[in-house]
């Protein structure tokens, strides 16, 4: 089973910015896509943003268009979230995730997950 090892979570004020990285094993991140899950609080797990395999693709929640922007580098086998203009409501433990199917994201699924990293945004 793929071991997905998220970091960069933190503290952060309002209005700035974060980078979040997850790293996977050579082999497996080759054919898989990846993307990030979040959890608030009290709430249900959302997506919110999945990139293909290639990188040709990327999807994003609508509370993280504009502002995040998701990327792999297929030689370091790693995917990063670039956080930008953070609000306390991004607040939220983030997953990483990772499936062979990319539609999956978007329905809310992955069949491999991280352990989650925290980020808090304060006001």
């Amino acid at each position: 089973q793929a071991q997905l090892v998220e970091s960069g979570g933190g503290l952060v004020q309002a209005g700035g910015s974060l980078r979040l990285s997850c790293a996977t094993s050579k082999l497996f991140f080759a054919i898989y896509a990846m993307g990030w899950f979040r959890q608030a609080p009290g709430k249900e797990r959302e997506f919110v943003a999945a990139i293909s395999y290639s990188g040709g693709r990327t999807y994003y929640a609508d509370s993280a268009k504009g502002r995040f922007t998701i990327s792999r580098d297929n030689v370091k086998s790693t995917v990063s979230l670039q956080m930008n203009s953070l609000k306390p409501e991004d607040t939220a433990v983030y997953y990483c995730a990772a499936d062979q199917v990319l539609s999956r994201f978007e329905e809310g699924r992955a069949n491999y997950w991280g352990q989650g990293t925290q980020v808090t945004v304060s006001s």
